[in-house]
């Protein structure tokens, strides 16, 4: 339990092209495979395959107006995530924490930081996500923290490995809004 309770007091900085292996190893462990059900963010039932690539964490990590959030702890990285500044919100995504680590606090951590980053460098009035519709849980956990469903639903990228081999055919992602000011 110390390395959980550490955990949730990280040090952030921006992700560099040097960060984009470990970026997308912790992005796999906390969304796909076995190693994802040590947490509770798993699509492994949901999804098989690759969850990002190192071309797409690369291009956030390059963007002008993007900017991965790294988050470590013991000179470890432990949690992630994307942030793109986009026409007066921001955009929250590729969101992982290290599974080992989750249920201690330091999603809400992440989360907070990225929240306060939009608002205070990017002047964002909102920041938006879309998520899984089928993961009511997660859906819950952003409600917990002032998300707010709006029912806009947009496609899964079915026949995109790129984004995952699918293992049901209802796939869909939910806009979640969150006001930051």
């Amino acid at each position: 339990m110390a390395t959980a309770e550490r955990a949730a007091q990280p040090t952030f900085r921006t992700a560099t092209e040097a960060d984009v292996p470990a970026l997308v190893a912790l992005v796999e462990s906390a969304y796909r495979g076995e190693a994802s059900r040590a947490g509770w963010t798993t699509e492994a039932d949901l999804l098989e395959g690759q969850r990002t690539d190192p071309e797409g964490v690369a291009a956030v990590v390059g963007g002008s107006a993007s900017r991965m959030v790294v988050a470590e702890s013991g000179g470890a990285v432990v949690a992630c995530c994307q942030l793109e500044n986009r026409d007066g919100h921001a955009y929250f995504g590729m969101f992982a924490v290290n599974p080992v680590l989750q249920g201690a606090g330091l999603g809400k951590v992440v989360l907070a930081e990225a929240e306060r980053f939009a608002y205070r460098e990017w002047g964002a009035d909102e920041m938006h996500m879309t998520v899984i519709s089928a993961r009511e849980d997660l859906i819950a956990w952003y409600v917990r923290r002032g998300y707010t469903r709006t029912g806009e639903m947009s496609p899964f990228p079915y026949g995109d490995e790129r984004f995952g081999r699918p293992t049901r055919d209802d796939l869909q992602f939910e806009l979640l809004v969150k006001k930051l000011a």
